[in-house]
């Protein structure tokens, strides 16, 4: 079987055809020809959008000039009642400052010592499993949430206000699409910006509680007490450069894109993968017969045997990338191919196209966690595999979520089979991230 994807719109769509489809559901209104074009054009009233599939484009685009490319504030417009000014949407200097202070609780030894908190948290979400049919998106939310928790602030998802910032999130990631219609229009700053009502609502509940958490993790650090998990790293690292700390509402910003980012799109990634191996069992078969080799209390170091485990994820953030598309602008007049692109053009990175782009990979659609291994894939992830962006604005927990995946996914599969549900086959959709559009529906049992 072939893993699902959306429709694709057919290629001559007028504008509104397009715009109305675009509202359902952004991967929905992508036409087929863009799996295998190197760039397109898209024009609105009001501005221009283009779409670079061209490796050459996004390595200038990320990697050598990134300068010239700062992330468009339309994309900040849907994210803000809930992002304020956190690092996932601010540019230059701002920017720059908060990952010299954010980047050091990331390096590799720390991964190391949030280890056992992962642990804890796959235990968790192993024994909360039962036999039956289960939606697994909700299920793989309430894991993701539980290792950021424990990892950030050293409680765990049944903490009183864990577990509402989790039911909250629940809530506001379902009725926040990628861009709202403020991205479209240009709105002078003293407009308001369309969040519907409920959004804005659970934005400011989970801000709030968040608020809660770090000033009371900054009285710990003032009275000695805080423990020495990531929250603590960075509200105690001062920025080398101007000896600055982040203040409370500053670090409130920066714990909701942690929590946005490392829950949201580590529930999605978990859940696709989940479902493939659902779709094929032999593969499936394969995890668990590598994950026995965890040992009861899984270690660091057996994190190196879970190869093959490794590559299983890889493949599902080749096919669902929880991110699906990033959003630049340009400052300067730029060439692009065989375009004159006027500044402030929106540059739209894809990668939901790059990794099933017709012309790079081999059976794109097609899910083989072995092409991992042969050389004609690497080059590919080399030129046009994107799941944490690239160039210096790649996700700072990059390294953390290639920990985080493949040990709770040997975690969950080492206890559970996992079977698909004949007739419920999922949809993807963009919300925040790669979901499905009425849940991923599986029947569990034990091994």
């Amino acid at each position: 079987m072939t893993p699902p994807k959306p429709a694709s719109r057919p290629d001559k769509a007028s504008l509104w055809q397009h715009l109305r489809l675009f509202r359902q559901d952004i991967l929905s209104s992508q036409p087929a020809r863009l799996y295998r074009a190197w760039m397109a054009e898209f024009r609105t009233p009001f501005f221009r959008s283009y779409l670079c599939n061209d490796p050459a484009l996004v390595s200038r685009i990320l990697t050598e000039r990134p300068d010239d490319f700062p992330k468009s504030n339309r994309i900040r417009e849907g994210l803000n009642p809930l992002l304020g000014n956190s690092v996932f949407v601010t540019n230059g200097e701002v920017w720059k400052r908060q990952r010299r202070i954010i980047d050091p609780a990331f390096e590799g030894g720390r991964l190391r010592d949030t280890f056992p908190a992962m642990v804890a948290a796959g235990q968790g979400a192993v024994a909360r499993l039962a036999p039956g049919m289960v939606e697994i998106e909700e299920e793989m939310s309430h894991v993701a949430a539980d290792v950021i928790f424990r990892t950030l602030f050293s409680i765990p998802i049944d903490h009183d206000i864990a577990a509402a910032v989790f039911h909250e999130f629940r809530a506001y990631q379902r009725t926040q699409p990628l861009l709202n219609i403020a991205a479209f229009l240009p709105l002078p700053r003293w407009m308001p910006r369309f969040h519907r009502r409920g959004t804005r609502r659970s934005a400011a509940v989970i801000r709030g509680l968040i608020a809660r958490l770090c000033e009371a993790r900054a009285a710990a650090i003032a009275a000695g007490t805080a423990p020495d998990d990531l929250a603590t790293k960075i509200m105690t690292t001062r920025d080398p450069v101007t000896g600055d700390r982040f203040t409370t509402e500053e670090m409130v910003d920066q714990v909701a894109i942690f929590f946005l980012a490392g829950h949201e799109t580590s529930a999605s990634a978990l859940a696709w993968a989940l479902y493939l191996l659902a779709l094929y069992p032999q593969v499936q078969d394969r995890v668990a017969a590598e994950a026995e080799t965890l040992g009861v209390a899984p270690e660091f170091a057996s994190l190196s045997r879970l190869k093959f485990t490794r590559d299983v994820f890889r493949e599902v953030l080749r096919l669902y990338p929880p991110v699906p598309m990033m959003v630049r602008e340009n400052r300067c007049p730029e060439q692009m191919r065989d375009r004159a692109v006027a500044p402030g053009a929106q540059i739209v990175l894809s990668p939901w196209h790059l990794h099933r782009h017709e012309r790079i990979w081999p059976n794109p659609d097609g899910f083989d966690p072995d092409r991992w291994q042969t050389e004609e894939n690497r080059a590919c992830m080399r030129d046009a595999y994107l799941p944490f962006s690239a160039g210096p604005r790649v996700c700072t927990g990059a390294g953390f979520a290639m920990v985080e995946g493949p040990l709770l996914l040997a975690m969950l599969v080492r206890q559970w089979r996992f079977d698909r549900v004949e007739g419920r086959d999922p949809v993807p959709v963009a919300h925040l991230t790669v979901r499905a559009k009425d849940g991923i529906w599986l029947t569990i049992s034990r091994r």
